[in-house]
């Protein structure tokens, strides 16, 4: 019945997404932030607490993008509970739109209200008549699956994840007492017996 359960009635989706996701595309985004600094005059240009800035505030909005993509991928693919979702097609749909958002963005900030500029060492897409920058886009290719599979490392490998729950979920098909150990030990241990808790 578990299975059945839409992700956002579930809790333990919003945990996944609250305490395993977002820190990873947190981290990530990050680290491509400061890395990609010389690519934008801030960084000849600006002082170190603008810069700094710069980078919380990039973060912070790339974590909200980040989010909200991630929820729109579990749309878009029909996401029930977390040991069901399709994780290929779930890193699919989580691109898309986060790429998509990335042109719209860069074009406001770079030639709409020019809020930003590219230095001479970002290499550019162009795209409709417009000059997007490389690393960004590139950014929104690779850190949100990136986030995904080390949020959850057994998707990457095509297995069947077990719920994830901060301590152990109770087991489904019947009584716990009933359970036999060739069950339990492929469940990987998630679920255990009164016996073997002892």
């Amino acid at each position: 019945m578990a299975a059945r359960q839409l992700w956002f009635r579930s809790r333990a989706a919003w945990a996944f997404i609250a305490l395993r996701y977002v820190p990873a595309l947190a981290i990530l985004n990050t680290g491509w932030e400061i890395a990609q600094l010389p690519l934008y005059t801030l960084w000849e240009e600006g002082s170190l607490p603008s810069i700094a800035y710069a980078v919380l505030h990039c973060t912070l909005g790339d974590v909200a993008i980040g989010t909200l993509a991630l929820v729109f991928a579990l749309i878009a693919s029909r996401a029930r509970a977390v040991e069901t979702w399709r994780w290929r097609q779930v890193a699919l749909f989580l691109v898309i739109p986060a790429v998509v958002y990335t042109v719209f963005s860069e074009w406001m900030n770079t030639v709409a209200r020019a809020g930003w500029e590219y230095s001479a060492l970002m290499p550019v897409v162009r795209f409709l008549g417009l000059e997007i920058g490389l690393s960004p886009l590139l950014q929104w290719v690779i850190i949100p699956p990136v986030a995904l599979r080390l949020a959850w490392p057994e998707a990457s490998r095509g297995l069947r994840a077990a719920p994830f729950s901060p301590g152990c979920s109770p087991c489904q098909g019947g009584n716990n007492e009933e359970i036999s150990v060739q069950h339990v030990k492929s469940r990987k241990n998630q679920c255990h017996t009164a016996e073997d808790l002892e």
